[in-house]
């Protein structure tokens, strides 16, 4: 579930007037079905913020019904309305072939490199391009799987910089172990 803020104002802000309560209601819906959510956020705030704004939206969950809220902070994509808060990617900001090649990098863990993601248009490589054409490989599931796909485009360069972002890697915080009792007990 995507929530850009721990609060409706900031929230709001980016997804629109009681956008807040609404995606808070789809967590809690979620959770008397017996799901577990990840809330998922895009970063809008300076990186030095994170663990605060990690601990704000763990409390803000805890205090909505939800004990072990289960969170992920992403890089924002440059993209789309991001690229028109902030400002989008820059000429420099693309992967290069030297960049893949560096061994210190495991393309593996990019969800490109082993998933797919199958919509009623096609099957894409990514679901950060589905408007992109060249991200659609076509009808067929077998051959778009074993299809390789090069970082081409300006986002790859966050996946590239930061990771699998769009994976679940077990909900590390970004205070990577220093969670507090506080934090976890309902």
């Amino acid at each position: 579930v995507s929530i850009d803020g721990f609060d409706a104002a900031t929230h709001d802000a980016i997804r629109g007037e009681g956008s807040f309560e609404r995606a808070i209601e789809g967590v809690q819906r979620l959770l008397a079905l017996g799901f577990l959510p990840i809330v998922t956020a895009g970063r809008t705030w300076p990186e030095g913020e994170e663990p605060g704004v990690y601990r704000g939206f763990v409390r803000m969950l805890q205090r909505r019904g939800y004990p072990r809220p289960r969170v992920k902070l992403m890089p924002a994509l440059k993209i789309g309305a991001e690229a028109e808060r902030d400002r989008g990617y820059r000429r420099s900001e693309r992967v290069t072939r030297a960049m893949v090649a560096d061994e210190e990098f495991d393309l593996s863990q990019l969800v490109c490199a082993s998933a797919r993601v199958v919509t009623d248009r096609g099957i894409w490589v990514c679901p950060i391009l589905l408007e992109e054409p060249d991200g659609n490989l076509g009808e067929d599931l077998e051959k778009a799987a074993d299809t390789p796909y090069r970082l081409r485009h300006s986002a790859c360069y966050t996946c590239w910089r930061y990771g699998a972002i769009c994976s679940n890697p077990g909900g590390a915080a970004p205070e990577a172990g220093a969670a507090s009792e506080e934090l976890v007990s309902p």
